[in-house]
């Protein structure tokens, strides 16, 4: 499954971190968007956005008040769904979502990945 976190962290005492290694010792071919460019196993955090067709899941680590730039973004990826980490819940983008048919929970990506629920 192809994973886009937004919102990933070179600090290894952020979420974010956690879940990015977390996704890819669950074999999940994962990208990342961060504020700080830099590699985590393997996986380069950009700052540019990433352009894919086959993104299944956007997994959110921005607050709701950094999230309305990437709106459009995570709109034209068109994933299967996204995750909003606990702390990312934000009305306005779910309802954006729903608009889109985009499907949207209110999950812990670490979680749903220790349970195999992912």
């Amino acid at each position: 499954m192809v994973v886009l976190i937004l919102g990933a962290s070179l600090n290894p005492n952020r979420y974010a971190w956690l879940a990015l290694n977390d996704l890819v010792d669950a074999g999940h071919e994962v990208h990342a968007i961060g504020l700080k460019t830099g590699e985590v196993r393997g996986i380069q955090i950009n700052k540019n956005l990433i352009y894919r067709e086959d993104i299944h899941t956007v997994t959110l680590y921005l607050g709701p008040q950094n999230q309305s730039p990437y709106y459009k973004y995570i709109v034209e990826l068109n994933p299967k769904r996204v995750i909003f980490n606990p702390g990312t819940e934000n009305q306005e983008l779910e309802g954006i979502l729903n608009e889109k048919g985009i499907e949207w929970i209110h999950a812990c990506t670490l979680v749903m990945l220790r349970t195999n629920q992912f």
